[in-house]
């Protein structure tokens, strides 16, 4: 009622114009739902259709078992019309009848209807509380639509429309009755005084224009059957006069209530009515005689064998005899599945062959059967729609764990059966760092110390991997080994890996010595070289690089010096012409190598320090020292969101990384990399939020991690 409320404020129409267009459109929504052919079969004049709306809610109570319907109840005047009583417990809606009704009786029946309210008042007639409200409904016979619209046009129409109806309706008549005069002289026609509508009624068209006399039933003089046949043939029925006194019962309905085998018990002691909600005396019986009455039994009344049963209901119609002033009762049991057949204790034998709740019962015991066939295919789609969920996402957990072990293209070769042949790359720059005095911090921290002091470093290292594009190879406890140029050769991998490098030096002064609480002191070296890649291993694979260029690295890190970057010559010639800074160390003596002459790398004279960290560049950065084409060359890449997530403990903001466009590079720097380094963040995000789920256990998983990196993945697989 709120919403016709604010439609009629909004509209500034009364609520009773809108109640009566909702109920127009909501009998052509019945239609449009499929309901169309019930609705036409319920009667063949207006009186018929809404006797029978009461038989239809009952019969969709059956399927929608919470359905609450209103109740119609018709009474025709002897002027043609009709008095319609609407009872609903839903107060303030019965504008919407007059919409529903003449909305049917034009669609179905060709008649305009008008429906005015003669009476509206909280029934006493019916036991429950309802809103009676009484309709006089008169009707109005109409041409089809075109004609009707056609001389709905003309100024006289309004004015002439019930005399030109009343003239054409006794001329068609007229013929009719004189046809039937002319091709007749057996059948007398007599003259007999009725409205049109009776007369018509009455007259059965057969074929092409033959018209019949009216049927007259033919009865018998005496009832050719006897007590006992009628009893054993109509199981479920009851005869009782007006002050409720049983005179007979079905056999069926005798057994199941024995107390109807006395004769003259009142039959209210053993029933409630149901539907429709009236007073149990014969007077609200005969008032809604054409109704379909339901009987329920009173648990009070039942033999003990009753008592913790379901109570069994009855359904069915009244006809009054008026000779015999009684009324019969004609019903079935109202059951719908054999289910509940069963919880009563009956049995299909007990009701008679004849009757359709057999064949109700049975047809809808199918319909449950098939409905549910129906929901369990329902519920096993969605059960396949969330395990398919699932499985998507641990299939992206795998695909993130091995693209942090292998590269993205070399995973996905080996995830289609392919074999991955080894390569090899002419010229690669490769990058050892180590943390200075890292055993003496061993010795003196406990290993939960050591383990947040690498994750702190390595994940500042793996976000700077991102801003580079350098491929991370492995970590080997306080060891990081990078790669550029491989396993996607580029012309500028000993710039990339030379500004990671800076990178690095700037980022491990933010993490912190367990021991003395000062920055830590990494040793870095760089050495270019061929080398020569592939996938090794099956169960647990990895992407190694192998040759004299590795040991070169690793003797360039190890002979190195704490805060500084140790280039090898071939290095040097690789970055000499490449605005940056390097100073000469000299010739040194090299463990397996003997002497080489080697080189510090200072800094890039063209970029700033949050170029090289992927920082967002301030207007402070902007000064003589920065070129535009840096600015120009960089570009957004991925929003590093789960950095936070990553140290949850730490308390640090991770900045989005920003990476650095090299001239060779792809556009989208970010696109060749976005797998590898989404896969190493989703594999250290998991692993600090375990650290908040299990303490001791994360700092095990750690430390395993960063000492024993294989035995860690292995766990993992």
């Amino acid at each position: 009622m709120l919403l016709i409320d604010k439609a009629c404020k909004m509209l500034g129409v009364p609520s009773d114009m809108v109640l009566k267009q909702f109920g127009e459109y909501f009998f052509e929504f019945c239609k449009r739902s499929g309901y169309d052919h019930m609705l036409r079969t319920l009667g063949g004049n207006l009186y018929e259709f809404i006797e029978n709306l009461d038989s239809l809610h009952s019969y969709l109570s059956l399927s929608y078992q919470e359905m609450n319907a209103p109740s119609f109840r018709v009474e025709n005047n002897e002027d043609g019309s009709m008095h319609l009583h609407y009872y609903s417990d839903r107060r303030g809606l019965c504008h919407i009848v007059p919409g529903i009704i003449g909305a049917a009786a034009l669609d179905f029946f060709n008649t305009e209807i008008s429906m005015e309210i003669v009476n509206q008042t909280e029934e006493e007639e019916r036991t429950g509380k309802k809103e009676h409200t009484v309709f006089l409904v008169t009707q109005k016979p109409v041409f089809s639509y075109n004609k009707r619209d056609k001389f709905s046009s003309l100024p006289q129409y309004h004015a002439d429309s019930g005399r030109q109806s009343e003239k054409l309706l006794n001329k068609d008549l007229e013929k009719a009755v004189n046809k039937i005069r002319d091709r007749t002289s057996l059948v007398p026609v007599r003259p007999v005084k009725k409205s049109h509508w009776e007369t018509i009624r009455g007259i059965v068209t057969l074929g092409k224009g033959k018209l019949l006399r009216g049927f007259d039933p033919v009865y018998p003089k005496t009832l050719w059957i006897d007590t006992k046949t009628f009893c054993n043939g109509l199981p479920f029925h009851i005869v009782f006069d007006k002050e409720l006194r049983v005179k007979q019962a079905g056999v069926s309905i005798q057994k199941i209530v024995p107390g109807l085998q006395t004769m003259g018990i009142h039959l209210d002691h053993y029933f409630s009515i149901v539907h429709p909600e009236v007073t149990f005396t014969i007077s609200s019986v005969q008032k809604f005689i054409n109704s379909q009455f339901v009987f329920r039994t009173r648990r009070e009344m039942m033999p003990e064998s009753w008592k913790r049963r379901p109570m069994l209901e009855l359904r069915g119609q009244m006809i009054w005899m008026e000779s015999l002033q009684c009324m019969l009762y004609l019903c079935s049991p109202l059951l719908r599945t054999l289910h509940e057949l069963e919880e009563r204790q009956m049995h299909i034998a007990d009701i008679a062959p004849h009757d359709v709740t057999r064949d109700l019962i049975l047809l809808n015991q199918q319909r449950l059967a098939e409905m549910e066939l129906s929901n369990q295919l329902e519920r096993k789609k969605e059960e396949l729609r969330i395990l398919s969920k699932h499985l998507e996402e641990e299939k992206k957990k795998t695909e993130a764990l091995l693209y942090a072990m292998l590269p993205k293209h070399v995973a996905n070769q080996l995830k289609e059966g392919k074999r991955v042949e080894a390569g090899e790359f002419k010229e690669c720059t490769i990058l050892f760092s180590d943390v200075v005095t890292f055993t003496n911090i061993c010795a003196q921290c406990e290993p939960i110390q050591i383990v947040l002091m690498l994750n702190s470093m390595y994940l500042r290292f793996d976000r700077l991997t991102t801003v580079h594009d350098v491929y991370k190879v492995e970590t080997i406890g306080d060891a990081y080994m990078v790669v550029g140029g491989v396993p996607v050769p580029v012309s500028t991998h000993a710039e990339r890996v030379a500004n990671f490098s800076l990178g690095m030096i700037i980022a491990a002064k933010e993490v912190k010595n367990p021991v003395s609480g000062n920055p830590i002191q990494i040793r870095v070296g760089i050495h270019t070289g061929p080398v020569l890649a592939g996938v090794v291993g099956e169960k647990m694979p990895r992407y190694c690089l192998f040759g004299d260029t590795v040991n070169i690295a690793s003797r360039m890190e190890s002979h190195g010096v704490p805060s500084k970057i140790h280039l090898s010559t071939s290095a040097y010639r690789c970055l000499k012409d490449k605005n940056f800074e390097i100073m000469e160390r000299g010739e040194i003596e090299v463990k397996g190598k003997g002497k080489m002459h080697t080189y510090y790398l200072i800094k890039n004279r063209t970029a700033t320090e949050n170029e090289i960290l992927g920082r967002p560049i301030r207007d402070s950065d902007s000064g003589p020292e920065s070129i535009p084409s840096f600015q120009e060359s960089r570009t957004e890449v991925i929003e590093n969101a789960c950095q936070q997530a990553m140290q949850p403990n730490s308390g640090e903001d991770q900045p989005l990384a920003i990476a650095m466009k090299y001239v060779d590079g792809p556009t989208d720097v970010q696109g060749a990399c976005k797998g590898r380094n989404q896969a190493r963040i989703m594999d250290v995000t998991g692993i600090c939020t375990a650290v908040m789920v299990s303490k001791y256990i994360l700092w095990l998983r750690i430390f395993i991690m960063a000492m024993y990196p294989h035995v860690f993945l292995m766990l993992q697989v």
